[in-house]
C-alpha cells in the first residue's frame, strides 16, 4: 500500500464540547494524504471546535481523534483577525518563522532556510515586500505571507479558516493553484469555506457540520444544489435542513 493512501487523520465517534456545553457528537471521518477537505456549517456549528480537536489544543469528552502528523508538522492558519498587526514583524521575517517548530526559534538561519524563504516569497508574489512591515499589508498581502510561513514549515497537515476571506481575487488565483500543488504533493489540506466557486475549485471531498452532526458530501451534490448561487446557502439534503457556512 502506498504511503499516499495511508490516512493520516481519523475521526472515531467524536464528541466535541466548549464551556459544558455539547457541540459535536457522533463525528466520523477518514481522511488520507493528497486530500483538500471542505469544511462547512453556519457560525456557531462546531467548525472551530473540530480544528482545536484536531490539533490536539481541545480533549473530546468521548471518542478520539488520530492523527499520525507529528505535532510539528500540523499546521493552522486562523482567520486574519487572529494576527497582531503591531508586532514589529516584517514579511519576511514572518515567513522565516515557518522554520521555527523543527529548527527552533532561538537558532539563526542559515543560507538554505534564506534560500528557501526567498523562493517562497517568489512563488507568492510577495518578493517586493520582504521589508515591509505586517501592518502596512492589503489584507491579500498579509494572507500569502502567512501561508508563506506554512510552506516554509512544510506541514503535512494544515488547516485553513476562511483563508480567501477578506482577500482581493488575485490572491485567491494565486492561492488556490498552491493549494492544490500542496496536495499534490501529499499534503493533508481541511478548508473552512462559504463561497461555491472557492469549494469547487478545491474540494475533493465536504464535511458539512449541522445540527451538532457531520455529514460527508461529494462536492457535486453541493455544486448540484447550488449551481446558480455564490453562496452556500441553507438546503435540505436527505430531509435534514443544512446551514450556511
Amino acid at each position: 500500500m502506498s504511503e499516499r493512501s495511508l490516512s493520516r487523520l481519523q475521526l472515531h465517534d467524536l464528541h466535541l464540547a466548549q464551556g459544558g456545553r455539547t457541540v459535536l457528537e457522533h463525528v466520523d471521518g477518514d481522511i488520507k494524504p493528497g486530500a483538500i477537505t471542505a469544511l462547512i456549517g453556519a457560525n456557531g456549528a462546531g467548525k472551530s471546535t473540530l480544528i482545536q480537536a484536531i490539533m490536539g489544543e481541545l480533549r473530546p469528552t468521548s471518542g478520539e481523534v488520530v492523527c499520525t502528523v507529528d505535532k510539528a508538522r500540523r499546521a493552522w492558519l486562523p482567520q486574519q483577525l487572529a494576527l497582531d498587526l503591531t508586532f514589529p514583524m516584517s514579511v519576511e521575517e514572518l515567513v522565516m518563522t515557518g522554520s521555527w517548530p523543527s529548527h527552533g526559534a532561538l537558532k539563526g538561519y542559515c543560507a538554505a532556510h534564506y534560500r528557501k524563504g526567498r523562493d517562497i516569497m517568489a512563488r507568492l508574489g510577495i518578493s517586493h515586500l520582504a521589508h515591509r512591515p505586517l501592518g502596512e499589508l492589503s489584507g491579500g498581502q498579509r494572507q500569502r505571507a502567512l501561508i508563506g510561513r506554512t510552506l516554509m514549515q512544510e506541514a503535512a497537515l494544515l488547516l485553513l479558516d476562511e483563508p480567501f476571506a477578506n482577500v482581493d481575487s488575485e490572491t485567491v488565483d494565486v492561492l488556490i493553484p498552491i493549494f492544490r500543488q500542496m496536495a499534490d504533493d501529499g499534503m493533508t489540506l481541511i478548508v473552512v469555506l462559504h463561497d461555491m466557486d472557492h469549494l469547487r475549485r478545491l474540494a475533493d471531498e465536504v464535511l458539512m457540520l449541522n445540527g451538532g452532526r457531520g455529514r460527508w458530501l461529494a462536492p457535486s451534490a453541493l455544486n448540484h444544489q447550488h449551481h446558480a448561487s455564490a453562496q452556500i446557502v441553507p438546503f435540505t439534503i436527505g430531509g435534514r435542513h443544512a446551514g450556511t457556512a
